[in-house]
């Protein structure tokens, strides 16, 4: 009998959150997941910390200037299981989508940028966490560890996700591949800081970047990308240059298993979807060319160690010696024959 492979349709989000807001973000993830299901999409994927947003202060001016929004983004951020996730469970469930969800989690005192995996069925399969922040992000998120190389089976693949500039990190690459990744959703925060000056920030690289994945790693996938308001602007009132973050920056695309790019973009200041449709029985012919996991490897030239355990920062003590043995056996017994 010939074997079906999954085919379907899915969303890359393009938008901007309700800034600093979880309510109200969260409310607008459950309208766009409506909006991918009334399209007819059956996966849909997050930006990078879209709820309650990214965190823009970090590269527009001194930290002290900064600290002003740092209880409300720590009140606003997501904690994994807590009622604004059963919110979008719910919504996951309802419309019958499959959810790769870009947050800002809180555990304990800290953040760490973060995705989770929601399932049709309303379950969260997985979260996993950014291996190390970029940059100023340093100032505000956490690490993640080697148990965060997330791919989860699912009824429309093996699917996994990354978190902007992890896509420029080789080994991670590498691991991610390694586990027959399918899907795999990039998520982004938006390409309108620094536009004038730093090449490696704007769309260009970083479209490239999620192009190469696919290529590379010969998978579809899903770069979400968000998008930056005057509205958020305003909150901010950032004490440098306009041209340094502007309205706009969405360049949310889709890329097939070859690395061309699927379906049609939105104008950078849009706020939408950006649909394509995916088809897994064209993974095998990407593979068969070049799979740099498999035929394609030289493990006997290079190869990747990696820890996949997670990191414990407080691990309870076992027990330093066992029972002392029964003082009433003669020393003999105890001794080995011969």
């Amino acid at each position: 009998m010939p074997i079906t492979h999954p085919k379907y349709t899915a969303a890359a989000v393009q938008a901007a959150p309700a800034f600093l807001d979880v309510d109200a973000s969260v409310a607008k993830a459950v309208r766009l997941i409506e909006e991918a299901a009334d399209r007819g999409a059956k996966l849909i994927g997050f930006p990078e910390a879209w709820i309650p947003g990214y965190p823009w202060w970090i590269w527009l001016g001194p930290p002290a200037w900064g600290m002003q929004f740092v209880q409300r983004y720590f009140d606003n951020a997501l904690s994994a299981g807590d009622e604004h996730f059963r919110r979008l469970e719910q919504a996951a469930r309802k419309h019958r989508m499959e959810v790769v969800l870009g947050y800002s989690e809180r555990d304990g005192g800290s953040l760490y940028l973060a995705q989770a995996f929601i399932s049709a069925e309303g379950e969260t399969r997985a979260t996993r966490r950014k291996l190390r922040p970029t940059h100023a992000e340093r100032t505000v998120f956490g690490d993640g560890d080697g148990s965060h190389f997330r791919v989860i089976d699912t009824p429309l693949g093996r699917l996994g996700g990354l978190l902007c500039w992890e896509h420029l990190q080789p080994l991670s690459r590498y691991a991610m591949y390694s586990m027959n990744e399918q899907v795999h959703v990039a998520g982004w925060p938006t390409f309108s800081l620094y536009n004038d000056f730093a090449y490696a920030l704007g769309h260009e690289l970083n479209l490239a970047a999620s192009a190469t994945y696919a290529a590379e790693g010969q998978c579809y996938v899903i770069a979400a990308c968000g998008v930056v308001t005057q509205e958020m602007l305003d909150c901010m009132k950032a004490p440098c240059p306009p041209e340094f973050l502007r309205p706009g920056g969405g360049y949310a695309r889709i890329f097939g298993p070859d690395g061309r790019p699927l379906g049609q973009p939105l104008p950078p200041d849009h706020e939408g979807l950006a649909l394509a449709e995916i088809d897994l029985a064209t993974i095998s012919l990407a593979k068969a060319v070049a799979d740099p996991v498999g035929h394609y490897a030289r493990p006997d030239v290079v190869r990747l160690l990696i820890n996949r355990e997670p990191m414990q920062r407080v691990q309870a003590m076992p027990r330093a010696l066992e029972p002392a043995p029964d003082r009433a056996t003669p020393p003999d017994a105890m001794l080995p024959e011969g």
